[in-house]
């Protein structure tokens, strides 16, 4: 058996030249490129099993590299990790939203590297059928998966974690959307923003909701923003690998589509209360759709901004504030600097 081909792009000589012995002497058949223009240019040509690419370089970064190669059929299925000395957040979910299979940081320890290259090599021989180099296998014990409960658990054990500050923002209109998440830990406000920048809140999550399910096709661009509402953790997975599980267990492609569905016909409803409904009923069902989805404090309160409730209900902040005084008159609910408890569930769901 031949050795497996690894494009080493990486514009720093030492670095280049002592990662590749490393490589070769792991038993891998190693490529050099010095820049990536010269990457992008080799990688068609020589169609390597698994491409190791730096960020910062001259001609073209990474990012740019990684961006070409995804657009051309014969390497967009190429596995591709980042290795970089650039180790701030917004990179790697860049990298990561990009399409990259990993993102190593420098200095890295040399079973990392390994490691990482085995991983993906053998994740691209189970899906690879014996009689076909671009074929996806037959269903594995890897890709059991028949509900959306044995996904999450899939996501929770293989996907990539990720940690955000309260308001810092996930991922951005126009970003490429390459990644579905799931919320282990914390809250996440999906929104748009109207000509005017007015926001739009369009989706809450909570921990074990998804979100991110936008497109399919490859380096389609995200429609809204994503921001932690609280400090949130999160566990993402590729919609690349995500396609590949729903190609192999069609039973969670039918359960998938009924849980789609089911958002759709969920925001359907959002927005025909927002056209048509009282003010008083928005803001009582926005504070109850916060309550489903936030935890309480020991004293039972919920800790809302306004601005978060007025974008929910599709109305001015002036207006929802003097809707909660008039709540808090009545006995509904009561409310603390920015906290608000609710009194009575019952009465407040009834509010017309």
């Amino acid at each position: 058996m031949s050795a497996k081909t690894i494009l080493l792009i990486e514009d720093d000589t030492v670095l280049r030249e002592n990662t590749a012995e490393l490589l070769e002497l792991s038993g891998y058949a190693v490529r050099t490129a010095a820049n990536g223009k010269k990457g992008v240019q080799m990688a068609k040509e020589q169609l390597p099993d698994v491409i190791v690419c730096d960020i910062m370089m001259t001609e073209l970064d990474g990012f740019g590299v990684l961006e070409m190669l995804s657009q051309d059929e014969k390497t967009k299925g190429i596995p591709f990790i980042f290795l970089s000395a650039k180790t701030e957040r917004k990179d790697i979910r860049k990298g990561m939203e990009l399409g990259a299979d990993d993102y190593l940081t420098k200095p890295f320890e040399e079973a990392e590297l390994i490691g990482a290259i085995a991983s993906r090599l053998a994740k691209v021989a189970i899906l690879r059928e014996g009689d076909g180099e671009n074929s996806v296998a037959k269903p594995t014990s890897e890709t059991s998966i028949k509900t959306i409960h044995d996904l999450k658990n899939h996501i929770d054990d293989n996907g990539q974690e990720h940690d955000f500050k309260m308001g810092e923002t996930i991922y951005r209109e126009g970003l490429h959307s390459n990644t579905v998440y799931l919320v282990l830990r914390g809250i996440v406000k999906t929104h748009k923003l109207d000509s005017n920048g007015k926001e739009l809140i369009t989706g809450i999550y909570k921990p074990d909701d998804f979100f991110g399910f936008s497109y399919f096709a490859p380096n389609t661009a995200h429609s809204e923003y994503a921001t932690a509402m609280e400090d949130t953790q999160l566990v993402a997975i590729s919609t690349k690998d995500l396609k590949h599980l729903l190609e192999e267990n069609h039973g969670l492609t039918m359960e998938l589509m009924q849980f789609l569905s089911e958002s759709l016909s969920a925001a359907k409803d959002q927005l025909l209360e927002m056209a048509y409904g009282s003010v008083r009923k928005k803001t009582a069902s926005t504070i109850l759709k916060f309550a489903e989805k936030l935890q309480k404090d020991k004293k039972g309160n919920l800790h809302i901004l306004r601005s978060d409730l007025a974008s929910v209900a599709g109305m001015a902040t002036e207006t929802l504030i003097r809707t909660l005084s008039s709540f808090k008159k009545e006995g509904l609910i009561q409310i603390e600097d920015r906290n608000i408890r609710i009194l009575d569930v019952d009465r407040l769901s009834r509010v017309d």
